[in-house]
């Protein structure tokens, strides 16, 4: 793995720990505990993503460059397949999660991240824009990417995924986040090209915070039930 991945790695991992500081910092100041949260979780993802996008210049040349990266037309189509191909993929997930493993649905990280949102709309930048595009770097071309270079598609994703979701602090949802992980991963392989899983990526979270935005925690759960019982009937 080039030197220049871990620093890349390292910026995202200060980035998401520095909010443990800088959050009460704010705080201290007269800010309320939600505001804090936004403002400097815009500030820190915004330097974090110019910083890597950066160190990921000399990669970016050499995807221009390749003869078998998909074109524009391909980037749009494969983006907009994925969204689907995502959702459908949670919805699986997450079934076989309620059903078979009796894991209540719902991710409290979602729960709290649209909390957040509510109260301070400026937070919504991070869940449609920042984490899908450090996200993506992070998970699928540099861990999943540098892994397939050497062993094979599903061992990738599965080491990519767990971290993914370790990251995320919702290892009950495991097989979501995996789920995930196979069509970002799949949409990487397919295009050659990062952006294909950001823009899908930017896409899906963007359908989920405009679903959520004016939803209670119990309006959420009630739907996701029902969307569960549809798709489960829809197999029996």
């Amino acid at each position: 793995m080039p030197k220049r991945y871990w620093y890349i790695i390292l910026a995202y991992v200060i980035t998401q720990l520095s909010a443990l500081v800088g959050a009460p910092l704010l705080v201290a100041s007269g800010m309320s505990r939600f505001d804090a949260i936004a403002v400097w979780s815009v500030l820190s993802f915004t330097i974090a993503t110019i910083i890597i996008l950066v160190m990921l210049k000399p990669d970016m040349k050499e995807e221009m460059v390749r003869s078998d990266k998909a074109g524009p037309g391909k980037i749009i189509l494969w983006s907009i397949t994925g969204v689907f191909l995502a959702l459908f993929a949670q919805a699986i997930a997450a079934t076989i999660e309620s059903e078979l493993l009796g894991i209540p649905p719902g991710s409290e990280n979602t729960m709290e991240l649209m909390e957040i949102a509510r109260e301070s709309p400026l937070f919504i930048l991070l869940p449609v824009l920042f984490a899908p595009i450090t996200e993506e770097i992070i998970f699928r071309k540099i861990i999943f990417g540098s892994i397939y270079k050497r062993t094979n598609f599903w061992l990738a994703v599965l080491v990519s995924a767990l971290v993914f979701g370790a990251f995320h602090f919702d290892f009950k949802h495991m097989l979501v986040y995996f789920s995930m992980g196979v069509v970002f991963a799949f949409l990487y392989v397919k295009t050659k090209r990062i952006i294909t899983p950001i823009v899908a990526h930017m896409a899906m979270n963007s359908f989920v915070v405009a679903s959520q935005y004016f939803l209670t925690e119990e309006d959420i759960r009630r739907m996701q039930e029902q969307l569960e019982t549809i798709f489960i009937g829809g197999f029996l």
